[in-house]
């Protein structure tokens, strides 16, 4: 656990031992912040390091209950691993350069990135490795990555199927395949890739539209690596490569942590913000696309380039007029990580919102789309539910006067940011439980919010 202590008592949040109280809005600001290290580079700078030769080095990693699980994972199969103050360091042992020692078992913790893409780089493991994970992560499902690797040759064992704990024993020649990735999973393409780093031959993934920083740095690190992109999916060519060269690396602003704080400008009063150094790679800004369509002020700045990569830094102003939006589905893989805090906004829209084809929201750390519509109903806002849509009936002028209590969420980080933000915009009492949560992507959130109130002591 993190030894993080992340916010003192101050006018508008008081930090109590199980909850966090939140009585008054958010006052006028205007300010500069930095967010956290990307969740998802942390982590594939991590995996990737562990199979190249010799010493990587990375600044701003994020310091995370992911990351340093992560960290952790490749320890236990005899990585070298180094934290400095300002940098981390890993020492690879080349591909396939794990050491697999007899009843292994390896803690994903309340990761579904680490736990599902590990398995890949697991693909020639000599012993059978356990890989578990805590409560929410043992509820998710694994068939994503498990179906794909069975064809390498991998066989797994489970209690209950497809979920955790698992068992997997490695394919001593594994051989590249063809796979047809239909649901838009950047963990299931980044298992498969990495399971074609231990296979011969050539392996073909025809994958439905996600986030493609596997890609770019396999492109980076010279891994041999083909991309065909057509409208809906991208044909993914990947061959072994003899070896992967040591790489330094400093990690971008993460985009899913940023969208929390452009809410809680766009919905604030005369207020504005300024986020420096924030990546914005076209297959995560869905959430930026779908809030300058609702009318928010949003300004890319600075923009450049780094290992494939776009950075930028994004300016935020105030809105009073944001309107309804019937989003389309193509943006949802751009976005699947941001919809939570885009209800939000939905919720001060002025007209009624329609997010469709958002069942995979469900299978996140907790049931993503039931819990949005459960605390905008606790907020007095009307939805309509199925299985696969939501509808938000907006309300410009909201104001909340009654407590609202969220807890028993399964501790999903994003179920209590969102619930902050809601609180410093929408106004009244509000007790969310498990505070600890956000440790697991974004340590410094409270911290970042007491900067930006003008009002913290």
């Amino acid at each position: 656990m993190l030894d993080l202590n992340i916010l003192e008592i101050h006018s508008n949040l008081i930090n109590m031992s199980k909850f966090l109280l939140i009585k008054k809005k958010i006052s006028e600001f205007n300010k500069k912040i930095y967010v956290s290290g990307d969740k998802s580079l942390s982590i594939r700078w991590v995996l990737l390091a562990s199979q190249a030769t010799g010493k990587s080095k990375c600044h701003n990693l994020l310091m995370s209950e992911d990351v340093l699980s992560t960290l952790g994972v490749i320890k236990k199969l005899g990585i070298k691993v180094k934290l400095n103050k300002n940098h981390c360091e890993i020492h690879g042992n080349g591909i396939n350069g794990f050491k697999y020692k007899k009843n292994l078992v390896l803690n994903a913790g309340n990761s579904g990135t680490l736990g599902r893409i590990i398995l890949g780089l697991l693909i020639k493991s000599t012993q059978k490795i356990k890989l578990i994970g805590d409560k929410s992560l043992s509820k998710r499902d694994f068939s994503r990555v498990t179906l794909p690797l069975e064809k390498f040759g991998a066989k797994f064992n489970y209690i209950i199927k497809n979920k955790l704990p698992i068992t997997i024993l490695g394919s001593q020649s594994p051989k590249g395949i063809r796979y047809l990735e239909k649901k838009g999973s950047a963990q299931c393409k980044t298992s498969i890739m990495l399971a074609a780093l231990n296979s011969s031959g050539r392996t073909v993934i025809k994958a439905r539209k996600s986030r493609n920083h596997t890609e770019l740095l396999f492109k980076y690190l010279k891994i041999p690596v083909k991309i065909k992109k057509t409208k809906k999916y991208d044909f993914i060519s990947v061959k072994k490569p003899k070896k992967i060269n040591p790489f330094n690396y400093k990690i971008p602003g993460d985009i899913s942590s940023s969208a929390f704080f452009i809410v809680l400008t766009t919905l604030a009063n005369n207020s504005k913000l300024l986020i420096k150094n924030v990546n914005i790679n076209d297959t995560r800004i869905g959430v930026i696309k779908i809030l300058k369509k609702m009318g928010a002020k949003i300004i890319l700045k600075n923009k450049k380039s780094y290992r494939g990569e776009k950075i930028s830094d994004i300016l935020i102003k105030s809105s009073n007029n944001l309107k309804a939006i019937n989003c389309k589905s193509e943006l949802n893989n751009s976005a699947i990580d941001e919809f939570l805090i885009l209800f939000l906004a939905a919720a001060k829209a002025k007209g009624v919102s329609y997010f469709k084809d958002i069942a995979e929201l469900n299978q996140k750390e907790s049931p993503r789309l039931n819990w949005g519509s459960k605390i905008l109903n606790m907020m007095g806002i009307k939805t309509k539910l199925t299985k696969n849509s939501i509808k938000i009936y907006g309300q410009p002028n909201l104001k909340i006067t009654k407590p609202i209590t969220i807890k028993n969420y399964l501790k999903d980080h994003r179920i209590f940011m969102m619930s902050s933000i809601a609180a410093l915009t929408c106004g009244g009492q509000w007790k969310i439980y498990d505070k600890d949560s956000v440790n697991t992507s974004f340590p410094s959130f409270l911290k970042i919010i007491k900067k930006i109130d003008n009002k913290t002591l």
